[in-house]
């Protein structure tokens, strides 16, 4: 038992942030941050005096160049960072000779903001350039420095620049062989998870339905990092290996197994629950225990609980397979697979408003004007971060839907950062030596989060203003509210646009998902009814898995609480259909044989194929369809001998739960199991 209490902190920290890249960006931003604010301090302190806008965009810029920055490569990231600061020191300049003339000032920073977004047709380095030059216009009209003081404030940005760099390329490099080897871990990390809570259910014997949720989230964490893992799996230029004697194919099918073995336990214990001696014996790792099981599983091939057994001694075998392959990284770094060839393919450039993000850069645009003339009437030293708020609710959102929950997240987070801000700036007012160590841990929590809930950034950001304000003697309850306004404004201003002005239906986003999650399973089915096999049916069903992911992410604003059109359980019922019709793709990929002259398994196909064209073109329509709970009951699944034909019926019988005629469906028989990964 004691593996159940050996997680540490490093453990804890995979599990949650696979390959460590969170921390990474997290540390990334907070450490440039620190070096730029010191070094400017310094040049301030012994070599001239520098204005308040160096120190400000200095700082801007750190964040940027460790958030917008995601060229490929040290050498790229430093052309891309030196165009940005090429870009930050001709709008600044621009805005403080456009300071005495304000209106104008004003629209020309409505054209510097369309410019920027439309940079992102360009790729990541477009993106980059686009939030150097928006931020930084921003900047120098908010601190409005001078013409004479602009040598001294250009001093910011170059600082930032080349102090994020370093920081990037030698304090916190990128390496494709660690990230492989922490997320190796992460999965490993997360494989213990599902055992653990499986020992849990298999003492107690039952499995309700709280139970299953939460075994589907476990589910869905292992794929979102097993995802993570194979990208850092170098591949050829095909993507398809050529054998298993590449070191890199049997690493990705070590990787594969354990995933499908680990989503095999849990489909197959939702069927019939495992013993706990057994899932102990795999948690624990005991050859003898385990060598003993298998002797049993001959007399057991016909019971339920005899495959959940065989499903489980595969996890172990997996798991020991996969252990093998971090030990050997951690010994070796993977010194054996060749890293892979840095090439960039050039994509053709669209400038019509047939590409959404022309179209999002003009809603981006008059999103900030409408920002612009509410926060002007509002206040007119600082309606900037109206502009700000209707800027930023657009950024990485792919439908009027993410737009919206975007907006509501940040000002949530606004609201309530303030509040905490206020108090803490209050308890620690005139004690800059604790305000200072809170504002950078505040800061790294930030960026910690940022990927994982935008609100909680902008919670701790908006501490962070609270602490610089109480600390810079500014701070008022005025001010604060004025800072809720004006980020209210914005928001409101970027989800009024985004459901107005080219609107991108959340569901047409979502179509769009599932119109590439379904040819990715027709070209499964097509690859296997052409003969193919191996390593060619493998990589398509990984092409399914990341479409599934896809779909997930589409689909997330239908399902939010605060959407009062949508009902979330019919959102998590054709969620969960996908999720078991991607697994048994991958059962089908991985036991695919070429079969007997007398079988059916081209009728099976042809049947799956004509599902799928049915499904396929009524698009995200099965996400609002009522479900009626089968009264059918499960047969025994003898994936270990059949598993091939078994993936194409519960394809099969998974689709037909899309758009179910009855209670009682074709695929009777072996609906249940389907319906075990539904709840």
């Amino acid at each position: 038992m004691h593996l159940f209490f050996r997680f540490q902190f490093r453990d804890w920290l995979l599990a949650n942030d696979p390959a460590l890249s969170r921390l990474r960006m997290a540390s990334r931003v907070t450490l440039t941050i620190v070096l730029v604010f010191l070094i400017l301090l310094a040049i301030k302190a012994f070599i001239l005096p520098l204005p308040t806008a160096a120190f400000g965009l200095g700082i801007v810029l750190s964040i940027e160049g460790g958030v917008a920055v995601r060229d490929k490569g040290s050498a790229r990231q430093l052309v891309t960072r030196l165009f940005g600061c090429a870009a930050s020191l001709i709008v600044v300049g621009i805005a403080a000779g456009l300071e005495d003339q304000r209106v104008l000032s004003d629209l020309v920073f409505l054209v510097i903001i369309l410019l920027a977004s439309a940079g992102r047709v360009f790729g990541p380095r477009g993106f980059a350039i686009g939030m150097f030059a928006f931020t930084s216009y921003f900047m120098g009209a908010y601190f409005q420095p001078t013409l004479a003081e602009l040598p001294e404030v250009m001093i910011g940005p170059v600082v930032s620049v080349l102090v994020g760099h370093v920081v990037r390329t030698v304090f916190l490099p990128d390496d494709w062989r660690r990230d492989l080897l922490r997320s190796l871990e992460s999965v490993s990390g997360r494989i213990n998870q599902i055992l653990f809570k499986l020992a849990a259910l298999a003492r107690s014997g039952d499995i309700d339905d709280a139970d299953r949720q939460e075994l589907r989230q476990l589910e869905d964490r292992l794929k979102e990092v097993v995802l993570m893992a194979e990208t850092f799996i170098p591949r050829p230029s095909a993507g398809v290996f050529d054998g298993a004697s590449d070191p890199a194919a049997e690493l990705a099918i070590r990787l594969f197994d354990a995933h499908l073995a680990a989503e095999s336990s849990i489909v197959l214990s939702f069927q019939s629950p495992p013993p706990f001696a057994v899932v102990h014996a795999v948690i624990e790792a005991d050859a003898a225990e385990l060598k003993r099981y298998e002797g049993t599983t001959e007399a057991n091939k016909d019971q339920p609980q005899g495959e959940t057994v065989r499903a489980l001694l595969w996890l172990g075998e997996t798991r020991r397979h996969l252990t093998e392959a971090i030990n050997k990284g951690r010994a070796s770094g993977f010194s054996g697979i060749d890293a892979a060839k840095d090439t960039i393919q050039a994509q053709p450039i669209d400038f019509s408003l047939a590409n959404p993000l022309l179209r999002s850069a003009l809603q981006i645009t008059l999103a900030s004007a409408i920002a612009m003339g509410f926060g002007l009437l509002l206040s007119r030293e600082r309606w900037f971060w109206a502009v700000l708020a209707s800027f930023l609710v657009f950024t990485n959102t792919s439908s009027r839907g993410d737009t919206a929950m975007k907006a509501l997240s940040r000002s949530l987070g606004t609201v309530f950062g303030i509040a905490m801000g206020l108090v803490l700036a209050t308890l620690i007012s005139g004690e800059p030596s604790i305000a200072i160590p809170v504002v950078a841990i505040c800061i790294f929590l930030a960026f910690y989060f940022l990927q994982v809930s935008y609100a909680t950034m902008t919670f701790f950001i908006s501490i962070v203003l609270c602490l610089v304000y109480g600390m810079t003697g500014v701070l008022t309850l005025d001010l604060l509210k004025l800072r809720i306004g004006e980020t209210m404004i914005g928001a409101a201003a970027g989800t009024a646009v985004a459901f107005v002005v080219f609107p991108a239906r959340t569901r047409g986003a979502l179509d769009m998902a599932l119109a590439r999650w379904f040819q990715a399973l027709r070209e499964l089915l097509g690859a296997i009814g052409e003969g193919k096999s191996g390593f060619e049916l493998i990589a398509l069903s990984q092409k399914i898995d990341s479409c599934y992911r896809d779909v997930t992410v589409a689909a997330r604003p239908l399902g939010s609480s605060w959407s009062v059109v949508t009902r979330p359980g019919q959102i998590r019922q054709a969620l969960a259909i996908f999720l078991s019709c991607t697994y048994w793709a991958r059962v089908l990929a991985r036991s695919y044989e070429a079969p007997p002259a007398n079988s059916d398994q081209k009728s099976l196909i042809a049947a799956d194929l004509a599902l799928i064209d049915d499904a396929a073109q009524r698009g995200s329509t099965c996400f609002f369809v009522k479900r009626n709970a089968s009264r059918t009951t499960g047969r025994h699944l003898p994936l270990s001998r059949e598993g091939a034909r078994v993936g194409l019926e519960m394809i099969g019988s998974a689709l037909e739960r899309l758009y179910p005629q009855a209670d009682t469906l074709p695929f009777a028989p072996s609906e249940a199991i389907a319906r075990s990964k539904q709840g």
